[in-house]
């Protein structure tokens, strides 16, 4: 197994800029995830680094190897995409092995990779079906097979679990963490769905529009966003941003009628910035000049939704099954230590 590293690197349609010179380093054995809304570039990344786009500029080494220009073939990387992309006329066993097949492998190794790949995801009583007899997920897990048997040097998944029900999804997260703890493979990982990301990843990349807006492992990420769009876009529900007012080395906040004090250097009285506070760090009391618009009900969780004066919008998250209900009365808090301060214009944090 092996590392990746990205060096500059860019892609380009024509005049259009999609990639914006990319440098990232992943380790040999790293589980990185690549996040981002969509076209923000995560899966022209992916397939750069498989082959299947070209690169314009850069350079992309697998190990100490450049294959930048080189054949998706012989890149020693596996790719498990969205769509399962089996052959519905062959067995699971067939499937699995018909790569290393089609490349002059002796039967007896075939058989023997198959018989591992198999044990690790557990379709041994899957092998004689074919691909219609399969539930989704089952399907998922004979393309990640396909993959494991070929032996690459890294795994690339494009999405790989966006066409499953919500309770696959979680059963096939949970395969994919312990195939990763049991082969140790290095892994590239592209998803839009953030749970994935933070559950699953060792490294996360923030993509946005082309380029990275920050690197760094899930927690680090969720506690320490360098910029307001790091840190509204990673942690469900996203994070609740007011407007402020830079006021006497303090902050107002003139939608809750508070002034809070923060131990960070501030710019000038009258500045405006963005205050970023999580929903988990809010809390409801009841009685107070804001109205819950919607509660949303999962359980022993309940999202509260407010409506502040300005507009701007708030998640509270609130934990056992006496929650607030829409109509109520209701006065916001949190302590200021939790929150974060963004500059308006650039969404830089400010620290």
């Amino acid at each position: 197994m092996t590392g990746v590293t990205l060096n500059n690197v860019t892609k380009k349609y024509g005049d259009i800029q999609v990639i914006h010179g990319i440098d990232l380093e992943i380790e040999d054995g790293e589980f990185c995830v690549f996040v981002g809304p969509s076209g923000c570039g995560k899966s022209t990344l992916l397939r750069m680094v498989a082959g299947l786009e070209e690169t314009t500029k850069g350079q992309i080494n697998i190990g100490k190897r450049d294959v930048t220009r080189m054949d998706p073939a012989e890149r020693g990387v596996s790719m498990v995409f969205q769509t399962y992309a089996l052959y519905p006329h062959m067995t699971v066993k067939e499937n699995m092995g018909f790569g290393l097949k089609m490349n002059g492998h002796p039967k007896a190794e075939i058989e023997a990779k198959v018989a591992e790949a198999s044990r690790i995801l557990k379709l041994d009583d899957y092998l004689k079906r074919k691909p219609a007899a399969l539930s989704g997920g089952q399907r998922q897990r004979v393309s990640i097979g396909r993959a494991i048997v070929r032996g690459p040097e890294v795994f690339l998944f494009d999405e790989p679990l966006s066409n499953l029900d919500a309770e696959l999804r979680v059963e096939m997260r949970v395969e994919i963490a312990r195939l990763h703890k049991e082969i140790g493979a290095t892994m590239i990982y592209v998803t839009h769905d953030q749970v994935e990301a933070m559950t699953l990843a060792d490294k996360i990349v923030v993509l946005r529009a082309g380029r990275i807006e920050q690197v760094g492992a899930p927690l680090d990420l969720y506690r320490d966003p360098d910029n307001k769009f790091v840190a509204g876009f990673i942690g469900s529900p996203s994070m609740n941003f007011l407007t402020g007012i830079v006021d006497k080395g303090a902050v107002r906040i003139d939608a809750l009628e508070r002034t809070i004090d923060v131990d960070i250097a501030l710019p000038a009285d009258g500045t405006t910035v963005s205050v970023g506070i999580r929903p988990e760090q809010c809390t409801l009391t009841r009685q107070g000049r804001l109205t819950v618009d919607l509660s949303e009900a999962l359980g022993g969780v309940s999202y509260t939704h407010i409506v502040v004066p300005s507009g701007e919008k708030i998640i509270v998250e609130e934990r056992g099954i006496d929650r607030m209900r829409e109509g109520d009365a209701v006065t916001l808090g949190f302590d200021a230590g939790d929150v974060m301060l963004f500059d308006a214009a650039s969404g830089t944090r400010l620290r």
